[in-house]
C-alpha cells in the first residue's frame, strides 16, 4: 500500500531508528521519527491518520506506557510494540489489553512492514467510518433525503422552492428511489405541516375498497358499512395527500379524482352531500405517463392535471458518491435498533457499495445495511457487475448468472409485486420463491410487503 500513510516510530537506539525509518519509507510509508515517547507524545493527536510503532525498552517513559497514553487519545489508534525477548510477557498483556501486534527483535523487514500495512489499513476504515457517522450526523436536517452530490442538492433545492406554493406536484422515480420522502418533505416544510400527511398506496388496495378508502362512505352506504367513514381525501383537507403508485388507480376511480382536483371538493359514497376540501396533491409513479407507452389506461387528463410541477428521483447508480453517506446512516440506524455495534467496512464491502447498481435504490440499500450489521456476510460481488468476467465461467454459471439478473430486474421495474413479477417472467409462484431463495436475492430489497404478497407466501 503506497500510499504514503503516516508512522510515528519510537525508539531510543539511533542506529536502529534510522534504519527502521528507511525501511518504512521504502515501502511507502511517511515516517516521523522521535527518540522518545515523550517527544512522540506531544506530536501526537486523536486526529492522527496512522500507525504508532515503538520499542518497549526506552528511558523516561516505555513503550508500554506510551501505549497506554495513547489508548486514553484513541482507542482505536493501532499501536505495534517492538520487544526483545525478555519483553514479551509485557507485550503479551499490551496485546491483550489491545495492542495492534507486538515483533520480536531481531526481525525481519518484511514482517514489520505487513504489521504496518494492516493497521494503516485499519486506522484508514476508522476514521471512514468516523466520517461518514460525522456526515450523518450532520445531515440531520434533512433526513432521510441524504445526499451531498449535485443532483440531491437540487433537489433539496427544488423541494424548498415549491414547498409552500401549494401546487400539485407529480413525483417520479424508480422504486426504492424514496418517492415518498419527498412527498413528506413537501409536507413538512410548507405551512400545511399543521395538518395531516396522508399516503395511500393506489396499487395495494382492490378496486372494490379504494373508492371508499379515498371518499369515505355513510353508514348502509354498502352491504358491512355500519358507521360512517370518513375518506383519505377529505382527512388530508388542511393537509397533503400523498397517492403513490397512481398508474395502478382503477379507470372508475380516475374519473372520480380528477373531479375533487378540479373543484376540490368530495362526495362520499351514500350520500349527496358535497364536502369541500382544502389539500394538497402529491402523486408518484414509477412509470413516464407523459409516455403513451407507459402511461396504459392511464388518464390523459388526469397526468396533465397532476403534472403541475414534476420533480424526477434520480436513481442511486446515478450519484454513487451518495453511497457512502447513505450506507453510514443507515448503518448507525440498524446498530440502534438491533442495539449493536456497527462493524469496520471492509474492503470488500466498499468495493461492493461502488460497484453494485442498487436496483432497488435506497430501499435496497438500507436493507443491505441491516444484513451487514447483523453480520450477514453479503456476497464481495453481485452477479454480471464484472460482466468481462463472465467469459471466463463455464456455461452453467453464465446461465446462473443471466437468471439472476432478470430476476431482479424484473422485480426491479414491478417494484417488487410478486404477482406482476412472476407474470412477466412466465414462471410458476413455487419456481418463483425456489429461485429467490437459490440466487440469495431478497425481495423486501424492491418493495415492501403488500396484502397480495403475504397471501401468496402463505399460500406456498
Amino acid at each position: 500500500m503506497s500510499d504514503f500513510s503516516p508512522v510515528f516510530l519510537i525508539d531510543d537506539d539511533k542506529d536502529l531508528l534510522k534504519a527502521t525509518k528507511q525501511t518504512l519509507e521504502l515501502a511507502g510509508f511517511s515516517v516521523s521519527a522521535f527518540p522518545s515517547a515523550v517527544d512522540a507524545l506531544g506530536a501526537l493527536d486523536a486526529g492522527f491518520a496512522g500507525v504508532v510503532v515503538s520499542d518497549i525498552r526506552m528511558p523516561q517513559m516505555d513503550g508500554q506506557q506510551l501505549f497506554s497514553r495513547v489508548r486514553e487519545l484513541d482507542a482505536d489508534l493501532p499501536v505495534i510494540l517492538v520487544t526483545g525477548h525478555g519483553d514479551i510477557p509485557m507485550a503479551v498483556k499490551a496485546i491483550q489489553d489491545g495492542a495492534y501486534d507486538f515483533i520480536t527483535k531481531p526481525f525481519a523487514t518484511d514482517r514489520l512492514v505487513q504489521s504496518v500495512r494492516r493497521a494503516a489499513e485499519k486506522r484508514r476504515l476508522v476514521l471512514e467510518n468516523r466520517a461518514l457517522r460525522i456526515a450523518a450526523e450532520q445531515a440531520q436536517g434533512d433526513l432521510p433525503l441524504i445526499g451531498q452530490t449535485p443532483a440531491m442538492e437540487r433537489l433539496r433545492r427544488t423541494l424548498r422552492q415549491i414547498a409552500d406554493t401549494d401546487v400539485d406536484v407529480m413525483v417520479t422515480g424508480e422504486t426504492g428511489s424514496g418517492k415518498e420522502v419527498v412527498a413528506s418533505l413537501l409536507h413538512r416544510w410548507s405551512r400545511r405541516a399543521a395538518g395531516n400527511f396522508v399516503a395511500l398506496n393506489c396499487g395495494a388496495l382492490p378496486e372494490t375498497v379504494i373508492e371508499s378508502e379515498l371518499f369515505g362512505h355513510e353508514p348502509g352506504a354498502f352491504t358491512g358499512a355500519q358507521k360512517k367513514r370518513i375518506g383519505r381525501i377529505e382527512h388530508a383537507s388542511a393537509g397533503t395527500l400523498f397517492l403513490d403508485e397512481i398508474e395502478s388507480m382503477p379507470p372508475a376511480i380516475q374519473v372520480q379524482m380528477l373531479r375533487v382536483l378540479e373543484m376540490r371538493e368530495v362526495t362520499p359514497l351514500g350520500t349527496n352531500e358535497v364536502r369541500p376540501v382544502d389539500l394538497r396533491v402529491v402523486a408518484a409513479a414509477k412509470v413516464d405517463l407523459g409516455d403513451p407507452r407507459q402511461r396504459g389506461d392511464f388518464r390523459e387528463d388526469l397526468y396533465y392535471r397532476l403534472n403541475v410541477v414534476t420533480i424526477s428521483i434520480p436513481p442511486l447508480r446515478d450519484r454513487r458518491d451518495d453511497i457512502p453517506l447513505l450506507f453510514g446512516y443507515f448503518a448507525d440506524r440498524a446498530a440502534s435498533r438491533f442495539k449493536r455495534d456497527v462493524p469496520a467496512i471492509s474492503v470488500a464491502i466498499r468495493r461492493h457499495l461502488q460497484s453494485h447498481n442498487w436496483p432497488g435504490n435506497v430501499r435496497e440499500l438500507s436493507h443491505f445495511a441491516e444484513r451487514f450489521v447483523l453480520g450477514l456476510e453479503p456476497a464481495e460481488q453481485k452477479p454480471n457487475e464484472n460482466p468481462s468476467a463472465d467469459a471466463t465461467l463455464p456455461l452453467p454459471a453464465r446461465v446462473e448468472r443471466y437468471e439472476a439478473d432478470l430476476i431482479r430486474e424484473t422485480l426491479a421495474q414491478n417494484g417488487g409485486d410478486v404477482r406482476r413479477t412472476i407474470e412477466a417472467l412466465g414462471i410458476p409462484r413455487k419456481t418463483f420463491y425456489d429461485k429467490l431463495q437459490r440466487h440469495g436475492i431478497v425481495r423486501g430489497d424492491f418493495a415492501g410487503l403488500d396484502g397480495d404478497d403475504r397471501r401468496m407466501r402463505m399460500d406456498d
